[in-house]
């Protein structure tokens, strides 16, 4: 009678062999997610959330106020008589971090607003902020 199957040194072999393999493309996969999330943000900041506030200016004649912040690319303003929005399709979407992004008007930086997300660490001004003004 013979008995089919694997000893116990084939299976810890085959273990081995995929931990060497986990261990040599997870370092590489781990920096590809934070680069993504970072081209995400950088794409709805200097693309997608930027048209939208183009177009709400080109409306209005102004861009929304820090108070009205970008909530006003998706609901009226009471003071604005042209707005014809909405100027984003869904709500405001949330960075890839899962916060809020920042808006200002007048921006600080130069340029008529300021627009950015917190990056990972979630902290303004915490070193990784990515922005419109850089």
């Amino acid at each position: 009678m013979s008995k089919k199957g694997f000893t116990l040194i084939e299976l810890m072999l085959v273990v081995v062999i995929i931990g060497v393999l986990i261990a040599m493309v997870a370092p590489r996969l781990a920096g590809r997610s934070k680069e993504a999330r970072v081209t995400a943000a950088k794409a709805d900041i200097e693309a997608n959330i930027a048209v939208a506030l183009e177009l709400f200016e080109l409306d209005n004649g102004r861009y929304p106020t820090s108070e009205e912040g970008l909530n006003a690319l998706r609901g009226k303003p009471s003071d604005l008589e042209s707005w014809k929005g909405p100027y984003i399709k869904k709500k405001v979407p949330a960075d890839p971090w899962s916060n809020p992004y920042q808006y200002k008007c007048p921006g600080e930086h130069g340029d008529d607003y300021d627009l950015f997300s917190c990056g990972p660490d979630g902290v303004v001004g915490g070193g990784d902020d990515i922005t419109n003004w850089e």
